[in-house]
Order: C-alpha cells, then structure tokens, then sequence
C-alpha cells in the first residue's frame, strides 16, 4: 500500500495533505521584506494539526526579519525527491510570530518531541532566548491546497483539515 501523500498514492484531499506534512521534515518558507522583496528559506518544522507549524530560526535571518514587518507568509511542504511528474505537495498560506510568553512551554515541547523523534535534542526555553541566538517561531495557516492530478498545469484543490 501506498502512504498517503506519496506519489500513486490514493485517498482524500486531507489525507494527501496530513500525509506530505507528516511524512516531510522540511517547509520552505515565503516571507517579503516591507518593500514587497520575496525571500525563501527551508526550515525544519514541527506541527500541530497540520495547521500550527514551528521552527528555530535566528532572529537576524532575513526571513526573521521579514517577518518582523511583514508576519504574512507562503509555506509549502513537498516530497523533492518524486520523480518528475509525479510530485505532490502542500501549499498555505500563514501568518507568523516569534513565540514568546505564556505560549512558549508548549511551543517547546511540540518542537522537542518532533525533534526527538527525528534523532536531535529535545529543547529548551533556554536554548531560545536572546542570548543563544535563536529564537522559536510559529505559523498558524489559514488555508491549505494541493495540486489537482487532472492534466492541468498548477491547479490547486482547497483542502479541508478541520
């Protein structure tokens, strides 16, 4: 059997889409800078509900910073490694914000679990603070699509993952 979100996979809308985002460890990142200038960036992520996804990012990254004035962004999660034709993926859009406060714990322990599972280090308010660097971020999507497997080029099916 096929997993769901795998090429020649069969199943629902939501069942493609959780499976990508399950199966993937990377999202790419769109942010744009206040002028509109577009940047991307590939991070590793953790999710709730494939709705809520976090990262560690450096807070003088130009995607940090682009976020900072512009908390909108793109994210897509796909299989790069689907032979030609075959790919399938996830696209949404979000709205982002480093973690702080009462959130932060939480935050944390969803990063960490994901990371551990993956073989790396649980984490730690400590390890994202001013001094260390980083700092954890979060994105809460409001809409999600894949591609249509109909023929036509780019056409995106709205998913439902409530």
């Amino acid at each position: 059997m096929t997993p769901a979100g795998s090429p020649g996979s069969l199943g629902s809308p939501a069942e493609i889409a959780r499976g990508i985002i399950d199966a993937s460890l990377y999202m790419v990142l769109a942010t744009a800078d206040a002028a509109g200038r577009p940047w991307s960036s590939p991070v590793y992520f953790a999710h709730v509900g494939c709705r809520e996804f976090f990262w560690l990012s450096s807070p003088e990254a130009v995607h940090s910073c682009n976020i900072a004035v512009r908390p909108e962004v793109g994210i897509a999660i796909f299989d790069s490694s689907a032979p030609i034709g075959t790919g399938q993926g996830v696209y949404m859009s979000a709205v982002a914000e480093p973690v702080d406060g009462p959130g932060l714990e939480r935050a944390i322990e969803v990063f960490s679990r994901r990371s551990l599972s993956h073989g790396d280090r649980a984490w730690t308010a400590a390890d994202v603070n001013e001094i260390s660097g980083l700092r954890l971020y979060r994105a809460v999507a409001d809409d999600h699509s894949i591609l249509a497997k109909d023929g036509q080029p780019d056409h995106r099916v709205p998913v439902d993952l409530a």
